[in-house]
């Protein structure tokens, strides 16, 4: 995935009950897709709280904010509740949106298949304006650079 292409179409679980269709939610506003390695880890941990506590930021520009791992819907659930997140989390449990994003480690410390650390903002058509991915899952993405962008 490169900026300027269009982002896959997927469907996933939502913690906020259902199913989040991307195609629906276009449209609405841009989208900042998020994509992080292990519910209930330190790093992950730091990064959906600076979402969470920014939150009032994004809404005023308009975007949605969606947090993608390969984590059972159930681990989320749990971890969205303990966090108080504000925002849905997306089970990406069959990887298959991790892989079609390109962003799905082969094997992160024995793990095999695990999210990347990722970010992605998509336009109001589904075109990719802003990507990072690292190869680094202790690398927290740039939010300030984030919200210039969606700005």
């Amino acid at each position: 995935m490169d900026v300027g292409d269009r982002a896959p179409d997927f469907e996933l679980p939502s913690t906020e009950g259902g199913k989040v269709r991307l195609k629906k939610e276009l449209g609405k506003g841009n989208i900042l897709l998020l994509f992080y390695p292990f519910a209930f880890s330190s790093v992950c941990t730091q990064e959906m709280c600076s979402i969470r506590d920014g939150m009032t930021e994004f809404t005023a520009i308009k975007a949605r904010v969606l947090g993608i791992s390969v984590d059972s819907p159930y681990a989320q659930k749990a971890w969205v509740q303990q966090l108080n997140l504000n925002f849905p989390l997306l089970s990406d449990f069959n990887k298959e949106v991790s892989q079609a994003y390109g962003v799905l480690y082969e094997d992160l410390g024995g793990f095999k298949g695990v999210a990347k650390r990722s970010a992605f903002i998509l336009d109001r058509e589904g075109s990719v304006l802003y990507e990072w991915v690292s190869e680094d899952p202790e690398k927290l993405p740039d939010l300030e650079a984030i919200k210039k962008v969606l700005r």
